[in-house]
């Protein structure tokens, strides 16, 4: 699905791959900045309908959190055609684009669980303890976002969940008052963990000498709260992406820097046919 014209046009074009049986997967071509244009004109009657997996990440996650408040379809914070699959999966080592193929056929396809996540040495313990509940996140000025429409996850959906996200662009100083949104409107409340992807042209976090670093700034706005949070995780902006399902249950064990998916994303037959 490409993002172009107006809002109109692009909710006609998108509605039209819903309605579409043959179609049983969309990939956004890329993220870009519209999705808020067009959030009133969605045919959710039609997700109902004939659920499919919707991949894609920055602007698409106002997509998959909207979707997932009206209709509980279970959205995929994945790479995008154009500058994931079509970019930074290109200059992914072999190894590594082949663990990534398994991820995304596994968790589009089967009706198994994943189980954990593939680990590797960039993940990051900034706070002890275990969780599980349902992962729910994006890019956090998307969530941010999400939750000043109409549109917004109810706060008791919340309750328990994983939050995850990440962020591209902007400077420190901008994730601070994100969280302490999240922080006001009762979200940090009410998580029982959160992961945080990995940065991207973030001003003043970058730097080896960069202070406050991304964890002190997470752990301020935390503050006493008990969560368990795990760090630098290989989703995001930066690419390639690990697969994020928001909406199915994961566990949680952030001083043994693991994340496990502990229930299957789509319905067996999701993938059988022509992607849009």
């Amino acid at each position: 699905m490409v993002e172009r014209g107006s809002s109109g046009e692009i909710a006609e074009e998108f509605n039209g791959l819903l309605r579409d049986p043959e179609v049983r997967a969309i990939i956004a071509h890329d993220g870009g900045q519209t999705a808020l244009g067009y959030l009133d004109l969605i045919d959710f009657e039609a997700i109902t309908a004939d659920p499919k997996p919707i991949l894609g990440y920055s602007d698409i996650s106002l997509l998959h959190l909207v979707l997932y408040a009206r209709t509980g379809l279970v959205g995929f914070h994945t790479d995008v055609a154009t500058p994931g699959l079509g970019g930074h999966w290109q200059t992914a080592p072999a190894a590594a684009q082949a663990v990534l193929e398994k991820l995304y056929s596994t968790l589009l396809t089967s009706d198994e669980a994943i189980g954990a996540l593939p680990v590797t040495p960039s993940w990051e313990c900034w706070r002890a303890g275990r969780a599980e509940g349902r992962l729910i996140g994006g890019v956090i000025n998307r969530i941010v976002f999400a939750q000043a429409t109409p549109f917004a996850l109810p706060l008791e959906r919340f309750d328990g969940a994983v939050l995850f996200w990440e962020e591209m662009g902007g400077q420190a100083s901008y994730l601070w008052n994100y969280l302490q949104v999240l922080r006001h409107c009762g979200i940090l409340d009410r998580i029982s963990g959160m992961v945080v992807g990995v940065p991207h042209a973030i001003e003043g976090i970058e730097g080896p000498d960069s202070s406050p670093t991304l964890p002190e700034i997470v752990l301020d706005v935390l503050g006493d709260r008990d969560i368990p949070v795990l760090g630098n995780v290989e989703f995001g902006h930066a690419g390639p992406n690990l697969p994020m399902p928001v909406g199915i249950r994961v566990a949680l064990d952030a001083q043994q820097r693991t994340l496990s998916l502990l229930e299957p994303a789509v319905r067996p037959h999701a993938m059988t046919g022509p992607v849009g």
